[in-house]
């Protein structure tokens, strides 16, 4: 609050105007459309899925409590993000007060990070059930579901708290037009008339401490999985443990993908229409979320047998 009233007093200004595509307004109009469609897709298939695993005592397993996470973060995800952009593409509410920006942009960077890191966890799981299936029982139990999800809670809350403290104690001096839609961190910090220095250090440091290490670790267990499937003889074996993990792997790929050309996007700048790395920011938030327990539950039979029979008990 202190560096809320400080930016206040000092600036004169007790908010941010997200300006959405300014050089495409286009965007706007057309954008809305699939945007509010993937939020609903996104929301509606979420909740799905977790009443699914809630209501069937046949997926009260440790690798859907994973997804039940992965769920619930994507939910918060879409949440801080989606309809604040719906909200400025189909009425102008472009303000945004500081507190509420500090905070979006808080829960984006850890939010993420928990997301990435749940991939990561997520991986070791099809990791031990390939290469070692004797020892999954033993080692993927329900004590180690609640240790991952602390550890991807508290690792992932920590180390982002810093970047919004960082933005929230520069001074703005009158300029609160944010080139964006959301509160990206050096989409705000570049307003101010302070050093960001510190602020650009730690949001690529903290970046790629965590996703960075995340994706290796993730492409390390799939390299490990797949020299162990090449190695399996037995017929249909091969067949049976790449269907095991490639719904894990297609939307791990996908995540980090689309964070991968965001990255390259905002390096090239100059090359391409700075609307494009506002746009994948804004689609990285929600396609992965619309995406995920869709593919889940296509390629996961125990899923599409659970949803089925709740279908059967609602009709």
């Amino acid at each position: 609050m202190t560096a809320h009233k400080n930016n206040t007093i000092s600036t004169g200004v007790s908010d941010f105007l997200l300006n959405c595509f300014v050089r495409s307004p286009s965007w706007q109009l057309w954008l809305s459309l699939p945007l509010s469609l993937l939020f609903l897709l996104a929301m509606g298939a979420n909740a799905i899925l977790l009443i699914t695993i809630r209501m069937e005592a046949s997926l009260h397993e440790p690798m859907y409590y994973l997804l039940s996470l992965l769920s619930m973060l994507d939910i918060v995800l879409c949440l801080t993000v989606i309809p604040k952009v719906l909200a400025i593409f189909w009425f102008d509410l472009r303000p945004i007060s500081f507190p509420a920006c500090f905070l979006q942009m808080y829960i984006m960077n850890s939010f993420l990070a928990m997301e990435s890191c749940t991939f990561m966890i997520m991986a070791f799981d099809r990791y031990i059930a390939i290469c070692h299936p004797l020892r999954y029982p033993s080692i993927i139990t329900d004590q180690f579901v609640v240790k991952a999800a602390t550890f991807i809670l508290v690792r992932n809350a920590l180390i982002p708290l810093p970047i919004p403290i960082l933005s929230a104690r520069l001074h703005y001096c009158w300029r609160n037009v944010i080139e964006n839609c959301i509160c990206a961190n050096m989409s705000v910090s570049r307003l101010s008339c302070d050093d960001v220095t510190v602020n650009r250090l730690y949001q690529f440091a903290g970046g790629w401490t965590l996703l960075g290490s995340d994706l290796i670790l993730i492409f390390l267990s799939y390299t490990l999985i797949l020299r162990a499937v090449l190695r399996l003889k037995a017929e249909g074996a091969i067949a049976k443990a790449l269907s095991t993990c490639g719904s894990h792997f297609i939307l791990i790929l996908f995540f980090s993908t689309i964070l991968l050309v965001f990255i390259l996007t905002h390096v090239a700048k100059k090359k391409v229409s700075s609307d494009v790395p506002v746009l994948l920011n804004v689609l990285h938030h929600v396609i992965p979320a619309a995406l995920n327990p869709i593919v889940y539950g296509v390629r996961t039979q125990e899923i599409k047998q659970g949803i089925k029979r709740l279908l059967k008990k609602g009709w």
